[in-house]
């Protein structure tokens, strides 16, 4: 019996489906029961009658499954694909900047750990940060844990944005992402459109024609008519957005590879399901804070 053949039955007999996020490899993403953005795949979750869920991502994604679906067993074939952004943002750190801003309310994106969401009074992704913040009547935000994402939100809401921590970032689109990159793929490729995450730098999200989520740059290579698209975030949706418009050309930003959502593979997808571990769980008082955090933002009117 072949790898995918045995993940078939697996899953069968358990009574599981695959998530995968749009970052994770090729062959992953091919075996995904359901394939989308972190709160895509969340929320898809909830709505699933599953015994088990294998979420293919990194760790914060796969606690907001567990926070939102009490009720399911929540298996992650590498539980050491941590992320660094999320990572940046410790529960010390955010505390001490509540302290010294009595009053702000909290918005984290939802690249955090629980423990962190669980102090926030709402989460956000990058599809709906703008319309989040702005929903809130205080003028003085604190926003964690992306400064690219402050940036982002300052050109689309006349809120006070107060970065926490003060500079953090995702290694990925900082580093790996850089304005040069896109000026040699736009000599290559004169007629594309650039889209680019919202945790790109600030120089090349000035350059992007749009400037999207993942799940936001799947649905906007669908609809527009253009040809060609120079892709400005982890190079792993490139396959996904390939795959869904065959008659398209995708050009990623090849060094924009993301070694934590690598970690994912068949082999280890077939493992979890043969040991039924690990289990990914959240502290019960910590996930009803984080859930209430999540449910609303799921409140607010996009």
């Amino acid at each position: 019996m072949g790898l995918k053949e045995e993940i078939s039955r697996l899953k069968r007999e358990m009574n599981a489906v695959i998530l995968v996020h749009n970052y994770q490899r090729p062959e992953v993403q091919d075996m995904a029961d359901f394939l989308g953005d972190s709160l895509d795949l969340c929320q898809k979750a909830t709505e699933l009658d599953a015994d088990y869920i294998v979420f293919c991502g990194v760790r914060f994604m796969a606690e907001t499954a567990a926070i939102l679906n009490p009720d399911k067993k929540i298996l992650m074939p590498d539980e050491t694909a941590t992320c660094p952004l999320a990572n940046m943002l410790t529960k010390k750190v955010l505390l001490e900047a509540k302290r010294k801003n009595p009053g702000a309310p909290v918005v984290l994106y939802i690249n955090t750990n629980a423990d962190a969401k669980a102090e926030a009074d709402i989460i956000c992704t990058s599809a709906n940060a703008p319309a989040v913040v702005n929903s809130l009547p205080q003028n003085t935000v604190l926003f964690g844990p992306d400064k690219n994402m402050c940036y982002y939100l300052s050109k689309r809401s006349k809120k006070n944005i107060i970065p926490v921590p003060a500079d953090g970032y995702c290694p990925v689109h900082r580093d790996l992402i850089q304005k040069i990159d896109i000026l040699l793929l736009k000599r290559e490729h004169p007629n594309a459109i650039l889209l680019a995450h919202p945790e790109c730098n600030q120089d090349v999200q000035e350059m992007a024609d749009y400037v999207l989520g993942t799940g936001g740059m799947v649905k906007k290579a669908k609809e527009l008519p253009n040809k060609e698209f120079i892709i400005a975030t982890e190079e792993g949706i490139c396959h996904r957005l390939k795959k869904e418009n065959p008659a398209k050309e995708f050009y990623p930003i090849k060094k924009a590879v993301c070694p934590n959502m690598k970690k994912g593979s068949l082999e280890k997808i077939r493992d979890a399901l043969k040991s039924r571990r690990p289990v990914i769980t959240v502290q019960e008082d910590v996930a009803e804070r984080a859930r209430k955090a999540i449910e609303r933002m799921l409140e607010v009117k996009q």
